[in-house]
């Protein structure tokens, strides 16, 4: 009986760490490698058919920074 309430508590601590250590390793990738960046927001603005500023193009960037923190 006590072997199989510990089997349990090291899987539930061992899906806890693992969620947190995967967590950390991918908010630091996108904080590496953004999946977009300046010349991606430029080229979806010319494919719109407008040119943007560089005020429009840096709240972009600083909205979208701001969700991977």
């Amino acid at each position: 009986m006590s072997t199989v309430i510990w089997c349990i508590i090291c899987l539930l601590a061992g899906i806890a760490i693992g969620f947190f250590v995967a967590r950390y390793v991918t908010k630091r990738e996108l904080k590496k490698n953004p999946p977009i960046n300046e010349k991606m927001i430029r080229a979806m603005f010319r494919e719109m058919g407008r040119k943007p500023n560089e005020a429009q193009i840096r709240r972009i960037m600083k909205n979208i920074n701001s969700q991977y923190k």
